[in-house]
């Protein structure tokens, strides 16, 4: 990029970050030079007031600054300061290691003291948010004030997961599909969103009435909202392929058709934080944890599907003339089974999440692979000569940080391919009846088979491993802690800590 900002005036005439800061540290490639003075074109020809530049911390929340236009475009010059404090936090938005320790607590020198650390705006994510008044909307990825990337950022992170198999020859492609929950929350209920805007009066509670799974008449009862959902999504880029009531009261579905690369994971963090914005402008709540602690709710899933497209000739890698699955599609499942059980903490990050794996629940709960079977941990979805076949992957939590969860399988489907792995014969029947290895029955478990991963700490580095492993061990113990002051009542599976952890964090 040139020294010039893309406003066309002196990057450094609104005091943000370090004037040239981008161009000094080669930050942007030409493309992503041309797309900054676009951007910069596109919020003064559309008169924006506000430009809110978001950041995904490591629990994948978005974090941000709502700036004036001219701070905005400044910043795609200079970056913009920002705390690095986030990185500091747990999900109940506390700091979990010693404040002002050397190294930030967790052995990185440039995060000793709570320092600033510089965002630049990705113009390529530039939104406009139609829900909010002229705003705009850009996702940044982040740096120390030396230029130097951060390594705890998964934005990062899946950006050189993805390098990594451009190298092998393919480009990644994955279909969202969300489950999630849209509630009412008043002074005395949270109630469901399709039941209505007024609380039934006493003594039936709110919670009484039944699901009715793929109901048409109970998906109209909630349409005004999805309409509006809808049509804000769309506005965005982000038309959802599909929109279904779940199991539980106020549950729902959306899929996307299929996207490409990091724009996938992107498409995740702006499709949750639209759906919670939309839904606290009309008086609702929408949440992506997965198992709420209330009267017929169940868990909540994302399933991942997946596909790879070759580069030499922009075919489904997966595809096959003669079967289901290619060789390449089997040995990148058979990556994904050996590395599964350290995949929990980036697939399923809070101990919310592990009370979903349950046998017989439309959930995993051990370690195998199936053709269209949705008690697989691993489905494969296609037929010979089928050119869409993909795998679906049934590990993850609605909450998960999608750049963590996708970089996962990516890493773990491409060290299936380079070594070229086969997969165990899949399963043909019951997966909750097979001897096959059980996935890890809390996250307590997940750590330890993180921790004692070889293969995430190669991929992924130590540093990041080690922090997570911290954060989340923090997590657990504030968990036991409280689940030892004050444990559910008996029968109740879901504890006030996780209500009061993850229902309104995520």
């Amino acid at each position: 990029m040139t020294t010039s900002s893309p406003a066309g005036s002196r990057p450094d005439a609104h005091g943000v970050g370090q004037p040239g800061f981008v161009a000094r540290n080669g930050l942007y490639a030409p493309e992503q030079s041309a797309a900054a003075q676009e951007v910069a074109s596109r919020i003064r020809e559309l008169d924006l007031r506000t430009v809110r530049l978001v950041v995904v911390d490591q629990h994948g929340v978005p974090r941000g600054k709502a700036l004036s236009p001219e701070v905005a475009i400044a910043a795609m010059s200079n970056g913009l300061d920002f705390s690095g404090a986030i990185y500091s936090l747990d999900t109940g938005n506390q700091v979990f290691v010693p404040a002002f320790a050397a190294g930030g607590g967790f052995g990185i020198d440039e995060f000793t003291g709570f320092p600033d650390i510089v965002l630049v705006p990705d113009a390529s994510t530039f939104r406009v948010l139609p829900w909010a008044d002229r705003t705009g909307w850009m996702l940044c990825d982040t740096y120390f004030s030396n230029g130097h990337p951060l390594p705890l950022d998964g934005r990062g992170l899946m950006r050189r997961m993805l390098t990594e198999l451009g190298d092998a020859g393919f480009d990644y492609l994955a279909g969202i599909e969300v489950e999630y929950y849209i509630v009412k929350v008043d002074s005395e209920h949270i109630i469901p969103a399709d039941a209505g805007f007024t609380p039934p009066p006493p003594p039936v509670s709110v919670f009484e009435r039944g699901y009715q799974y793929l109901s048409e008449v109970r998906l109209d009862s909630v349409a005004t909202t999805l309409e509006a959902v809808r049509d804000g999504l769309a506005a965005v880029g982000l038309p959802p392929r599909s929109m279904e009531d779940e199991w539980g009261p106020g549950q729902m579905e959306f899929s996307f058709s299929p996207i490409g690369g990091l724009a996938a994971a992107d498409a995740v963090v702006l499709f949750r934080s639209a759906v919670k914005q939309i839904c606290q402008r009309r008086g609702l709540l929408a949440t992506f944890m997965c198992h709420p602690g209330l009267p017929n709710f169940f868990p909540s899933g994302w399933h991942l599907h997946e596909s790879l497209i070759s580069r030499q000739d922009g075919s489904n890698a997966f595809a096959c003339a003669d079967d289901y699955l290619s060789a390449t599609g089997r040995q990148f499942v058979a990556g994904l089974l050996d590395h599964s059980l350290a995949m929990g903490v980036f697939a399923t990050p809070t101990v919310n999440g592990y009370k979903r794996f349950r046998p017989y629940s439309f959930a995993p709960d051990r370690v195998c692979w199936a053709l269209e079977n949705r008690g697989a941990l691993v489905r494969v979805q296609g037929a010979p000569g089928d050119a869409n076949s993909h795998v679906e992957m049934r590990m993850g939590e609605p909450a998960a940080n999608p750049y963590l969860y996708m970089a996962a399988n990516i890493a773990a489907g491409l060290d299936g391919m380079r070594r070229a792995l086969d997969p165990p014969p899949p399963v043909e029947a019951d997966p909750y009846a097979t001897e096959n290895v059980p996935l890890p029955a809390s996250l307590a478990e997940a750590i330890g088979a993180l921790d004692g991963d070889e293969f995430y700490r190669k991929a992924f580095g130590d540093t990041l491993v080690d922090y997570l492993l911290q954060m989340k061990r923090s997590e657990v113990g504030r968990y036991e802690a409280a689940v030892a002051e004050n444990p559910p009542p008996e029968g109740q599976n879901i504890s006030d800590w996780e209500m009061q952890e993850y229902f309104e964090f995520f």
